[in-house]
């Protein structure tokens, strides 16, 4: 399978992933490389990308594998991609890779905690998510859970920039589950309120399999 790793950021965080979709299949028109589509009355493209990127979030990390309906030089791609992408979307690599997203595992991430009384939050924050225990309730469609989301964080440190902003670094679970950066302020917001922020900007950084080796 064919795919390629591009990062989102600037205006284009605020693409919604079925825009996103809409988009990269325009930009291989574009640059005249021929997805293979499904047969049948109303073919689509064979394009999947891995865990979808909320609205709003940055990633460096975003993967996107696909079927060309002609060989291309994979060498050349990321050129011939970038030269017509909307502004914010770059194409770092394109390569083969057999390895399944399902494979996924963990997923480091960024996040910067906005605080408008400016004072220093880092220890107390890693001392919060370094408890033993982190239950939260977790709503879904049909009902409300109660959820332990600490074995799902890997690894995390905080550091204050600046009075009022903290720069929170983690390794969180990708898939089955998943523990996602705004779960991190939600049980913040259950737990402890008077370490909750008032304002937070999330970037994904890289993905991991189980033996922490990078995913590509």
């Amino acid at each position: 399978m064919n795919r390629i790793l591009f990062r989102k950021k600037g205006r284009a965080v605020f693409i919604s992933h079925l825009d996103l979709m809409r988009t990269m299949q325009r930009v291989f028109i574009r640059a005249g490389v021929k997805i293979r589509h499904t047969e049948g009355f109303n073919p689509h493209p064979y394009m999947n990308f891995a865990m979808p990127l909320s609205v709003g979030v940055e990633s460096r990390c975003e993967l996107m594998e696909f079927e060309l309906a002609e060989p291309a030089d994979l060498a050349s791609l990321p050129a011939r991609l970038n030269a017509v992408c909307p502004e914010g979307i770059e194409v770092l690599e394109a390569y083969e890779s057999d390895l399944k997203f399902k494979y996924i595992k963990w997923l480091d991430i960024e996040a910067q905690l906005f605080y408008y009384n400016e004072v220093h939050r880092a220890r107390e924050l890693e001392s919060f998510y370094g408890r033993e225990s982190l239950t939260v309730e977790k709503r879904t469609k049909r009902q409300t859970l109660e959820v332990d989301i600490r074995p799902l964080i890997g690894a995390l440190e905080a550091e204050d920039i600046r009075p009022g902003l903290v720069l929170l670094r983690a390794r969180l679970a990708a898939q089955e589950p998943a523990l996602s950066p705004a779960q991190l302020v939600s049980a913040l917001e259950q737990l402890a309120p008077e370490l909750k922020p008032d304002f937070v900007r999330y970037k994904r950084i890289d993905v991991y399999d189980k033996n922490m080796d990078r995913f590509r």
